[in-house]
């Protein structure tokens, strides 16, 4: 039998009634990464309130308030990431190592007078990785009677001869991607409940006939946030501290899956789909804080600090290539459609971020720090370019995600006047509600149905540090970790007026990245 071969590639801009973003995708943008210098990583990043590190504009900025003379500092990392999963007894790995530049920044720091209540004014700008999305995904197995076909042909219900009729079935706004690529590849076909008024209400598949097995799903996952901080602090009294952090941010996200399911009594016949997305796009975000001392020389500092939402412009690409067993002729859609992806435009306004922290000194020895860090993913807002609210998208994470707290403790003790030793402890819980699914509406574009639900992330860190009279050199070690729970798609059955949502067994996922990143800076 020969195979079919189906490629989807468009054009087409603005579309209000396609829907090509997910919660999920959402997630990975609105979250950061703990990354700056090292010595802000050595301990933890728990220095919202002891402040006089570069980083600490990124988190509150009046922590530049601190600073008495101009600093200047950049850092490099290497970084190993592994993924292992678990599915049905069997373990599948992978891994990757990469070099980064990780930061640049400086502080210019401005004296007022000794006896006026403002005694300082600094200003600082930073650049930082903020998140990196390197992740690659591999696992195969019996789907216990599941198939994503039964996900296809529940999205292609109700669709009519006269959607498949008009020739343009891959941007018709009714008909979504999976459904034309289920029909074009001879996957889906309609079960007619009326012969008279042909009423096609419900859809079959091919896996009605055969036992689905996965051969192979893969995904890699590439790209970063990158992040731009511009800082203005002032020092009150060397009591009160206060800033105001402009965030400017450039996102790049890359995913790319192949779903390969085969049938069994079938000989061996089956489909193979490939999905390609990018997600590109720009945001700002503003942030304010102060640190205070509540008593005259006293080593106890409070902090706070509010963050608006990264208010994000983005660009949705994407394309898909389906390759069949189930046909007898070959068809490139990519011949007739222009032959470039399809690009969609959207808004995305990530949550309000609200944070409190403690710094407490004991003599020039020892600092500690503690800071506990709150976001509602639940608020998360996806928008049309106009403004206009996108409803499916902002109530599925509603529906799908919850508060995030965040909690960083970090410590740094002198051994000698130059020499500092570092270590920190990050946690931060899961996004995703116990229920959480990758739910895409019938006119989705999206062709990538796999989904992958979070649990809590720890952090672990060590570090040390040389500050000379001038030069000085940081050290930190930063250990990720973090389980999920991963399915490769997720269907719905309706009983009566109760909808069910089915996936096969989830695979336990665990994600680990280490990483050893060196900073040298010097105050001038």
């Amino acid at each position: 039998m020969k195979k079919i071969i189906v490629g989807v590639s468009v054009l087409i801009l603005a579309l209000m009634q396609a829907h090509a973003q997910t919660v999920y995708d959402a997630v990975d943008f609105a979250a950061k990464d703990l990354n700056g210098t090292a010595r802000f990583i050595g301990m933890g990043g728990a220095m919202g309130a002891l402040g006089g590190d570069i980083s600490t504009m990124g988190t509150n900025p009046a922590g530049i308030g601190i600073y008495r003379s101009n600093d200047a500092s950049l850092s490099f990392s290497y970084s190993a990431l592994s993924t292992e999963a678990k599915y049905l007894g069997n373990t599948y790995n992978t891994s990757k190592n990469r070099w980064n530049f990780d930061h640049i920044g400086v502080v210019f720091s401005t004296k007022i007078g000794n006896q006026t209540p403002l005694r300082y004014v600094n200003f600082g700008f930073k650049y930082h990785k903020a998140n990196t999305f390197n992740r690659n995904m591999w696992m195969a197995g019996d789907l216990q009677g599941h198939s994503q076909l039964f996900q296809i042909a529940g999205m292609t219900d109700g669709l009519t001869p006269e959607h498949w009729n008009d020739g343009a079935i891959f941007n018709n706004n009714d008909i979504g991607w999976l459904s034309a690529l289920g029909w074009e590849g001879y996957l889906v076909s309609p079960s007619i409940t009326d012969v008279e008024t042909e009423d096609y209400d419900f859809y079959t598949t091919v896996a009605d006939d055969h036992l689905p097995y996965l051969r192979e799903y893969h995904s890699h996952e590439s790209g970063g946030l990158d992040q731009y901080d511009f800082n203005m602090a002032f020092n009150l009294n060397d009591r009160i501290y206060l800033g105001l952090t402009i965030g400017a941010y450039d996102l790049d996200y890359n995913k790319y899956t192949l779903y390969n399911e085969d049938s069994q009594g079938r000989d061996g016949a089956g489909y193979q789909l490939e999905s390609y997305n990018n997600i590109s796009g720009g945001g700002v975000d503003f942030k304010l804080g102060a640190i205070i001392r509540p008593f005259q020389y006293a080593p106890l500092r409070i902090g706070l600090a509010i963050h608006t939402p990264i208010f994000y412009k983005l660009t949705h690409t994407t394309s898909a290539v389906l390759i069949s067993d189930f046909a007898e002729n070959v068809i490139d859609t990519r011949d007739y459609l222009n032959g470039v992806d399809m690009k969609l435009e959207y808004q995305l306004n990530t949550p309000w971020t609200y944070n409190v922290s403690l710094g407490y000194t004991v003599g020039r020895k020892l600092a500690l720090g503690a800071e506990y860090e709150y976001k509602d993913y639940s608020n998360i807002e996806f928008q049309y370019p106009d403004g206009m609210d996108m409803q499916w998208e902002t109530q599925k994470a509603k529906n799908c995600l919850k508060g995030v707290h965040t909690f960083r403790l970090g410590a740094e003790y002198k051994v000698i006047p130059r020499f500092s030793l570092r270590a920190g402890y990050n946690l931060m819980t899961s996004p995703y509600q116990d229920n959480a699914i990758k739910a895409l509406p019938i006119n989705s574009i999206n062709t990538d149905t796999d989904f992958m639900n979070l649990k809590a992330r720890n952090t672990y860190t060590l570090g040390i540090g040389y500050s000379g009279s001038m030069f000085y050199a940081d050290l930190a070690y930063k250990l990720n970790t973090q389980k999920a729970d991963f399915f490769p798609f997720v269907y719905s059955e309706t009983d009566g007026y109760e909808t069910n949502y089915i996936s096969p067994s989830a695979t336990s996922v665990k994600f680990s990245r280490s990483q050893v990143l060196l900073t040298m800076g010097m105050r001038f």
